[in-house]
């Protein structure tokens, strides 16, 4: 567009415009906006009755614009949008009313200019506005040959002296007309660039073929067909093309180099040194109350694990890799760790062991774990661990060591000792302000982690706008397994346009699980909050990373696991004269009245920006505004020419990730270095265990595997929004061949304003590969689309893990451009099949609430009735939507129902109790069961993270909270426990429950039920007794159990049931009366509600 217009707004988003024309309140109030869907093109949106109705207007071959209205009316072609408008100001033009009244975009108020960050200015011309070309092209010849006469040419040779003058006086001023007219190419300067370097062009021909040679030879696996002709062989290519050649080439020379010495060094008679040395921990062994000393030496390079009585007593009791089979953490006791393994004769061994501290034991599960994928039978890895950091180096280069921010040492959440060589799959490492070359920087982290690590790591991708960088580096190990790298950034500075803030993205295929990395650098400024707010939004609508298929998803559903990362400068909202007591509450660690008021964490309660993102409990000082070279002293005031600015200590350095629904992913470390003093900000750490989905190789024979699709049913879509429109459904996969629509819904309007688009047919998706074990790591995105503008009006991700057992109905929330847009309600059912999942990894590691162990601990029993799911699987919490840091209900997008009881369930009658009705609170991703727990007992406390050892006051207003719902809560504006709103055809959403525990108070629960198959294992329970009456450090009395009687139980667990007892009831919702016991005969109990 030529000019500017008050009616255009630009890339606006459809929510935002439909707010505005709400205000205007008008009929005829139209703008246009870019659109969402289809690039060139442009919406109108038109209020009339209090609706907004929009058009798409689209651009033909010849550039010519058209709007898509109403049938039976001529098509009109326009040249530009602004004859386009005043067209459609006349009436029966198509539209459902002609434009009246245009809509003002909003006024945006940039962020103050930085001078000291933005690139150094050009020198002034001095140009007359009203002179000629010609004398433009004058004085910029006459300016610089002013300049060469006052510069020193006696070191250069004569001929060159003369050509660069003949270029000022002659051919500038055709490079500029050319400049001038829109071309980029400047003859001039090339002719000129050609001439001064003849002889090295010659010489570069000369050497390349030399050091291509050599380069070979260094690295075997150089494609056949890149040899001398596609480097060298163009003798026409410009000079600076071919030096950047050679200065690759160069570097790649050194790199190989680098990497063939440190594989030597780390080489002895053919094997590989330990990366991993041996560690041995002094732990307790408690038998019968009395307390022993033990030592645990870790031996993962060879997988052995050493039980010894003195630390340098004899080792010839240890137990290999494959004989352990499986930590269980107390949850009671923080250094009480039990293992479990498998002696002679099929035989388990249950062994209790208390840690010096937390930390060691959490040393200790790391070597463990580590040792176990270290020598795991499987082809591809199922879990990996990532780093990902970030650091305002602060425009200072780095100190000589920065050891301690690659392995997690320093304030917080950190890793021990024992675990500094344990290296991680991936490091991620974000970076603002920094003055670094991009080369330089990579070489500086690389030769840290090979300190460290002894390995060389390989650079996946790296990626810089202006000072904002990120840089992906992977385990030599993992470099077939990556493809698919993508790197993209977006510009968030003034108008928009400048790059001192903004974004920096890379996104990659792992196998076939897909990450995203997001570091941003956002508007400061404590005052400015709602601007980073706007930040953040452009960053997630415009950043071009992820699977080019999934364009109507933003970042936030295009990958498996999400991490954002950066200086995001959200401050804590206080007022410039607590500055002391807040310096005051950072010294004494009390950090939880300041993050009640950190603007990241308030805007995030209100939805505004990282909606359904997690985030680790802060347990480490504000990271920001330290003096320099000292972490003593925060200087949180700055003289300036307007006066005094304040920049209160605040944690503006922060990562945050999203996984897709039932995956695992576990934080296990999230803190700040103390002794990284170069900048005003300290370096950030966190550390996660991911889980990863592999290439899949199905155990079945193709012919006898289950046939069928994956069956979508009654899908109710409310929308928050004033569009009137019909929509339709889109579901993508990479498990579908191509995406699948659905056909219009039936829309009725709701009191409230929203939409309810009703459905009713069944859709069902046809799998790539049908094999249910293939499909439980799958998920489905689902899009709610219009049918006039193509447009997403809400999306939303559903896990196939969550149908793995019966029919299931979900709850997802609908978000668009971060914000909530609605929710989306159905059921999901899935081919059965009577095939065990494949265990995984990360299920080596349980943690149980209940130090009950029963009268097996220490003794051997049969390993055919021995199930390792009698842990307390809570190794992601994050499964059931609960929240680490506040204890408060968090919506996560998306809840499952209980499987209905009149629907078969997959595995009835059979031995195995893993195969019981399937409750995605109650069970880990790969669908383990997890130990009941008593209503007593805090949820909160249920989930202390016991690294927080040290932090325990601070702690104990979070345990104060109890969950009052394990799943998402439902939205007042969405009420989907009904009948569908009175539609008899849709069956009833439960209301949302506690799903993950079956509770009891002091007092033992009713006889267990009759199963359709025999227990396979009954373990002796001690009595129980008052839980507040039972000292955590006294040991658990003996006792014996008598064959034929019921045994008391202190919590219910129904895994040793195929079915679910039918004599429970749901709860009673809050200030409702119970209902009658014959009612809703269907429905089964799984507890009450936490009051």
């Amino acid at each position: 567009m030529q000019s500017y217009q008050p009616w255009c707004h630009g890339t606006i988003s459809r929510s935002k415009a439909e707010d505005l024309l709400s205000k205007a309140a008008r009929d005829g109030s139209f703008l246009i906006r870019a659109s969402e869907s289809i690039q060139g093109a442009y919406a109108l949106c038109v209020l009339y009755q209090n609706c907004v109705y929009t058009y798409r207007i689209l651009p033909n071959v010849d550039k010519k614009l058209s709007v898509q209205a109403s049938e039976g009316v001529p098509i009109r072609f326009f040249s530009v949008l602004t004859e386009l408008v005043e067209a459609y100001y006349s009436p029966n033009m198509g539209l459902v009313t002609h434009l009246q009244y245009p809509v003002h975009r909003e006024e945006e108020v940039d962020e103050e200019q930085e001078s000291q960050i933005l690139p150094p200015q050009l020198p002034p011309r001095n140009f007359a506005g009203n002179d000629l070309r010609e004398s433009d092209s004058m004085s910029l010849s006459e300016t610089y040959l002013m300049r060469l006469q006052h510069m020193d040419l006696s070191t250069i040779p004569e001929e060159h002296q003369l050509a660069i003058q003949e270029y000022f006086r002659t051919s500038v001023s055709l490079d500029a007309e050319q400049v001038h007219n829109g071309f980029p190419n400047l003859p001039g300067l090339n002719k000129l660039t050609m001439a001064i370097c003849k002889n090295l062009n010659s010489e570069i021909s000369r050497i390349l073929p030399v050091l291509e040679i050599f380069h070979r030879m260094l690295d075997q696996q150089l494609s056949p067909g890149i040899g001398l002709k596609q480097i060298s062989g163009d003798l026409g290519q410009s000079v600076p093309f071919r030096l950047e050649q050679l200065t690759k080439l160069l570097y790649s020379i050194e790199d190989k180099a680098k990497s063939s010495m440190f594989e030597s060094v780390g080489c002895e008679g053919g094997h590989r040194k330990s990366l991993i040395p041996l560690v041995t921990f002094e732990v307790k062994q408690e038998s019968l109350g009395i307390s022993m000393k033990m030592f645990l030496k870790v031996d993962v390079e060879n997988g052995k694990l050493y039980l010894k009585k003195s630390k340098d007593g004899p080792e010839d009791k240890f137990f290999m890799h494959n004989k352990i089979l499986q930590l269980v953490k107390s949850q009671k006791m923080h250094a009480k760790l039990v293992i479990v393994a498998e002696k002679e004769k099929e035989k388990i061994l249950r062994r209790e062991f208390v840690f010096d501290d937390t930390k060691k034991r959490e040393g200790f599960c790391q070597l463990l774990q580590q040792m176990k994928n270290k020598h795991s039978e499987k082809p591809e890895p199922d879990m990996i661990t990532v780093f990902v950091g970030t650091w305002n180096m602060g425009n200072a280069g780095p100190p000589h060591n920065i050891d301690s921010w690659f392995q997690c040492k320093g304030q917080g959440k950190t890793r021990d000792d024992t675990a500094d060589h344990i290296p991680h799959d991936f490091y991620v490492i974000g970076t603002q302000e920094d003055p670094l070359g991009e080369r330089e920087w990579a070489d500086t982290v690389k030769s840290v982690l090979r300190k460290i690590t002894n390995i060389t790591f390989k650079q996946v991708a790296t990626h810089t706008l202006w000072n904002i960088r990120i840089v992906v580096l992977a385990k030599p190990e993992h470099e077939n397994r990556i493809s698919h790298v993508f790197s993209d950034s977006v510009k968030t500075g003034i108008a928009n346009t400048l790059g001192n803030k903004g974004a920096v993205g890379v996104s990659f295929m792992f196998n076939r699980s897909s990450f995203g990395f997001v570091n941003s650098h956002l508007t400061s400024g404590s005052e400015k909050k709602l601007r980073r707010n706007q930040n953040y939004t452009n960053i997630l609508r415009f950043v071009n990373l992820g699977d080019k298929k999934l364009n109507p998803f933003d970042i936030t559903h295009r990958f498996t696991h999400l991490f954002w990362l950066g200086d995001l400068n959200y401050r804590v909202e206080f007022p410039s004269t607590e500055a002391e007591n807040i310096v005051t509450k950072i010294r004494q660690q009390q950090y939880q009245e300041l993050l009640s008021r950190d603007q990241l964490n308030t805007e995030r309660n209100d939805g505004k920006v990282f909606l359904h993102f997690d985030e680790e409990e802060i347990t480490f000082p504000p990271t920001y505004r330290f003096e320099r070279d000292t972490r003593e002293k925060y200087a949180y005031t700055k003289a300036k020419a307007t006066g005094t600015k304040y920049n209160l200590p605040s944690w503006c350095d922060r990562v945050l990730w999203k996984s897709y629904p039932l995956v695992h992913v576990v934080c296990q470390a999230y803190g700040c270095t103390n002794d990284i003093m170069t900048s005003d900000h300290s370096p950030l750490f966190a550390s996660f265990e991911v889980g990863v989905a592999s290439q899949f190789v199905s155990k079945q024979d193709m012919n006898s595997a289950p046939q069928g699709g994956i069956q979508i049913r009654n899908c109710i879509a409310t929308l928050m929004t004033k569009s009137k429109t019909k929509f339709f459904i889109e579901y993508h996969s990479s498990c579908l061949e191509k995406k699948v629509k659905t056909i219009e819904g039936e829309n009725m309007e709701k009191s409230d304003g929203s939409i309810k688009v009703s459905f009713r047919n069944q859709v069902e998706l046809t799998p790539i590969i049908s094999d249910p074990e293939y499909l439980l790591d799958q998920h489905i995105l689902i899009c709610v689309k219009s049918t006039d503008c193509d447009e997403s009006y809400g999306e939303g991700c559903v896990a196939l893990r969550a149908a793995q057992f019966s029919y299931r109905e979900f709850q997802v929330t609908l978000t668009h451009h971060g914000e909530k847009t609605g929710i989306l309600t159905g059921g999901i059912q899935l081919p059965t099949s009577e095939c065990k999942p494949t265990e995984k990894l990360y299920d080596f590691i349980k943690i149980e609430s209940s130090d009950d162990t029963g009268s097996s601990k220490g003794k051997g029993v049969d390993a055919n009735k021995f199930s390792v799911t009698q842990s307390h699987d809570i190794s992601n919490p994050n499964y059931m939507g609960i929240s680490f840091r506040s204890g408060n209900v968090v919506d996560k997008g998306w809840s499952y129902s209980l499987p209905q009881k009149s629907l078969p369930i997959a595995g009835q009658g059979s031995k195995d109790t893993k195969k019981g009705g399937y409750d995605v609170g109650s069970r880990s991703p790969t669908g383990k069961h997890l130990n009941p727990m008593g209503e007593e007992e805090k949820v909160s406390g249920m989930f202390d993270n016991p690294l927080y050892g040290s932090m325990g006051k601070s702690r104990g207003k979070d345990q104060d909270h109890q969950q009052k719902d394990l799943l998402t809560p439902p939205d007042p504006n969405f009420t989907t426990s009904n009948a569908a709103d009175g539609d008899p055809d849709r069956p009833p959403l439960p209301t949302p429950r506690i799903r993950s525990f079956t509770c009891s108070e002091t007092k033992p629960q009713p006889s267990t039920p009759v199963s359709s198959h025999p227990s396979t294992f009954k373990k002796p329970v001690a009595p129980s007794r008052s839980e507040g009456g039972m000292a955590q450090s006294r040991p658990p009395l003996p006792s014996k159990s008598r064959p034929g009687l019921p045994e008391p139980q202190n919590a219910r667990d129904y895994r040793d049931s195929s079915e679910l007892p039918s004599k429970h009831r749901l709860p009673a919702k809050p200030g409702q009366p119970q209902p009658h016991k014959d009612l809703h005969p269907e429905v089964t109990k799984m507890g009450r509600s936490v009051k």
